[in-house]
């Protein structure tokens, strides 16, 4: 089997289109610090373009040959096989989870690649746009509207306090008590009490922490510990 030179041609264009417009997306996760950026993002783009030009290869190779060939076998695998890295880049860490959006990206470069290496350009193009636009204009709006964020406040007091104590005194408008945890060292002669709060806010959720300890710092309470967390 041959392969002429404006064959080759071509493929270098979708694989090297592929490639710029995978690396822009992982630029921009780059600069995040993300775990998957920019050469993670390159190569699951090109890798996808490679796999949807050998798909279009192999089917018009075999056409007449008496062998019936799908074009779109071997492109299928790739969304797929795509979930398994994009699986590998999510933590959870109690009820925070991260890595969604960098998961969620390499499936977009994913799909740029593909549309790039079936010579569908202007998809390609447009995804990544779309895609760009998302994340980093996305994120300013997103701290523009107030939104729930979950949070834990453990608090280490003298026996005498008890847990309604302790909500009273971080109870307000945006700030709702989930679920509390109450632990009492008899030996040590303190109460341990755990909130898992939930803040309706918006900007920057940890702002709110040091007005919340500087209550319970104003409280009549006798204070050993106070932490603040994240779920």
């Amino acid at each position: 089997m041959t392969t002429n030179l404006p064959d080759v041609l071509d493929a270098l264009v979708k694989l090297v289109l592929a490639a710029a417009l995978g690396g822009l997306i992982g630029f921009e996760r780059d600069k995040h610090g993300r775990a998957a950026g920019l050469r993670t993002h390159l190569l699951v783009s090109m890798g996808a373009a490679v796999f949807m030009i050998l798909s279009r290869h192999v089917a018009a190779q075999t056409s007449g040959s008496g062998y019936i060939a799908d074009p779109g076998r071997i492109a299928a695998q790739i969304v797929a096989g795509i979930g398994f890295l994009g699986a590998g880049v999510i933590l959870k860490t109690g009820h925070h989870v991260r890595g969604l959006t960098t998961a969620a990206c390499l499936w977009t470069a994913a799909g740029v690649g593909m549309a790039a290496g079936g010579g569908f350009y202007a998809i390609a193009g447009a995804t990544t746009a779309l895609a760009l636009l998302s994340l980093v204009l996305l994120k300013v709006l997103e701290r523009r509207y107030a939104k729930d964020s979950y949070r834990v406040l453990s608090v280490v007091t003298s026996l005498d306090v008890t847990a309604s104590d302790v909500i009273a005194a971080v109870k307000r408008a945006d700030v709702t008590v989930i679920s509390c945890d109450i632990r009492r060292d008899y030996m040590a002669q303190t109460a341990t009490t755990r909130l898992s709060i939930r803040i309706y806010h918006r900007g920057i959720t940890d702002k709110l922490a040091h007005g919340i300890v500087a209550s319970l710092d104003a409280s009549a309470m006798d204070l050993r510990e106070v932490s603040w967390g994240q779920s």
